[in-house]
């Protein structure tokens, strides 16, 4: 079994902010099918996610001999052009050389080339593209024989959790930590586009208090923005979504992704959520507030023309700015009952030498 704390499940999600967390959130923009096979269309998105600041720009790798067969069903029968699953990802495949020029494009815009392999070959492939990590989808995490292979590279390897339960998620993280893997997991639901009432948010503090020496992240497929922004909020280290040019292009993800604009947005919002987590607010210091308190604040004034003996009442009271003209407004209880020794025109400012016994 893995060791560590493991997460009982309760009826209510309870949200622990991280004010610990020092890590900047990675974020990666998958491409997946959205480029439907067109190796013109998937370096348009490259260029497209260049300048949106997202930190990585993942693909499939797809090699259909090694993964797939004839066999194969569709998991939804989606394609006009394409008679069977193994059909579709020969169609979707590209060439180690095409797979060279994919990775250079990235590399000269700034973003790191990402892959989820499927098969042995893929891996092959990607070390002899000498990629930087390894992203492990939600069906392959009980592929210890591809997991095997990639843990030997010595690379950090990110799990995607959709199709997993907690003990085998267990298995495989201890399977990997035979080999001192860099480890992370994402909270994932491998349903397209996923409704709010599956995102799991809940699994994300899990995640956490299961593995505390593994980063935890978000791999959504939400096709909103909230959802990383939410996620966000919880302190995850690794943020994952699909991306598309529209919503209503052809393909079997394009309505769980993010267009590049929504791209941007979710960036942002990131990186906003972030920078207000790694700067805690201590309440009990409001000194910053000290001259707005002075404008804002409030003094105690009388509300009508009031005579000299005339003993205060509740309703014979008023408040009014600045504070520091009269007594505090949140001493008005000691006023009632107090006799005035002079007399006060409507709206007078109340000191305490207008009081008898002040």
């Amino acid at each position: 079994m893995v060791s560590g704390k493991k997460a009982t499940p309760t009826s209510k999600f309870v949200i622990t902010y991280p004010h610990f967390k020092l890590t900047r959130c990675f974020i990666i923009a998958e491409v997946a099918q959205a480029h439907d096979g067109s190796l013109g269309i998937l370096h348009s998105f490259i260029d497209a996610l260049t300048n949106t600041g997202v930190d990585a720009i993942k693909f499939p790798i797809h090699i259909p001999e090694a993964e797939s067969s004839i066999h194969e069903p569709f998991r939804v029968k989606f394609s006009y052009e394409d008679d069977t699953r193994f059909d579709y990802w020969k169609r979707m495949s590209f060439t180690e050389e095409q797979w060279i020029e994919v990775k250079s494009h990235c590399e000269k815009a700034g973003l790191e080339f990402m892959a989820s392999p499927f098969s042995q070959a893929a891996v092959d492939l990607l070390e002899r593209l000498d990629v930087k990590r390894y992203k492990i989808g939600s069906g392959e995490v009980s592929n210890f024989l591809m997991l095997e292979k990639i843990a030997l590279t010595n690379k950090p390897i990110i799990l995607s959790s959709g199709m997993s339960s907690y003990a085998e998620l267990d298995e495989a993280i201890a399977f990997l930590r035979n080999y001192q893997s860099d480890i992370s997991v994402l909270q994932c639901t491998t349903q397209y586009p996923t409704p709010p009432g599956l995102i799991g948010f809940n699994v994300i503090t899990d995640l956490r208090n299961r593995y505390p020496d593994v980063k935890v992240g978000l791999s959504e497929h939400t096709g909103k923005i909230y959802t990383g922004i939410a996620a966000a909020a919880l302190g995850i280290d690794l943020l994952e979504f699909h991306v598309t040019f529209d919503r209503r292009m052809f393909g079997p993800d394009a309505s769980s992704s993010l267009t590049i604009d929504e791209t941007y947005t979710l960036v942002e919002g990131v990186r906003f959520i972030e920078k207000s987590l790694e700067n805690p607010i201590d309440k009990n210091d409001n000194s910053r507030y000290t001259e707005l308190k002075g404008i804002f604040e409030k003094s105690l004034a009388v509300n009508r023309d009031l005579p000299a003996g005339h003993i205060l009442q509740f309703e014979d009271l008023e408040t009014k700015k600045p504070a520091g003209k009269g007594i505090p407004a949140k001493n008005f209880k000691s006023l009632l009952g107090k006799k005035l020794v002079r007399p006060v025109q409507k709206y007078d400012f109340l000191n305490s030498e207008d009081l008898e016994d002040a």
